[in-house]
């Protein structure tokens, strides 16, 4: 069985008001790098998502992805599900499932990674939650791999999701990080 992660590092940032990507975590390391070496350390095959702009500026200079992992979708304007299309479409033929994971995200621990991992399977959708509330990273088997090929606007795997109630699994942590993504400056931790 071989899972691997779609690392989602395509977005505008609007919200932000800058690249966020870029922004500066209290350990010196940007959002990017930290949430970069977080999957690095836990997962072995990963792909990661990206738009023109982002690669032109070297946002992902210093994170340790080599060119062969990153693909560029050039309809990421468009929102995350065509993000996510296009990296599901890119994925190596070998794997049997995949987790999605959000680039805006770096405070997952490690030991949800791995569990998030090790438990995927070709025919479930694995979500974590944290008291009852759904997080990331989200888990999908190969059997949902064509649909989610489908995604279209912000929705993500919102819809595959809710098509499948039954393939579900709901694993609950105790990790607050699968709910904490930074969407504004004020959504950094102090430096």
């Amino acid at each position: 069985m071989t899972t691997g992660a779609i690392l989602l590092a395509a977005g505008f940032s609007r919200r932000f008001g800058s690249i966020k990507l870029n922004a500066l975590l209290p350990d010196g390391s940007t959002l990017l790098e930290k949430t970069s070496r977080l999957l690095q350390s836990n997962i072995s095959e990963i792909i990661v998502v990206t738009r023109p702009a982002l690669l032109d500026a070297g946002v992902l200079a210093n994170t340790g992805f080599t060119r062969q992992q990153i693909v560029v979708c050039p309809d990421a304007d468009q929102g995350m599900g065509h993000s996510l299309a296009f990296g599901i479409r890119s994925l190596p033929a070998h794997w049997d499932a995949c987790l999605v994971c959000l680039a805006d995200m770096p405070f997952i621990n490690a030991s949800t990674l791995q569990q998030i991992h090790t438990r995927a399977s070709r025919d479930r959708i694995l979500i974590p939650t944290y008291q009852q509330q759904r997080g990331h990273p989200v888990a999908f088997g190969r059997d949902f791999f064509t649909e989610l090929t489908q995604s279209r606007g912000d929705t993500g795997g919102r819809d595959v999701i809710k098509n499948h109630p039954d393939q579900l699994v709901l694993v609950e942590l105790d990790d607050i990080g699968i709910l904490q993504d930074i969407d504004t400056p004020e959504d950094l931790p102090a430096c």
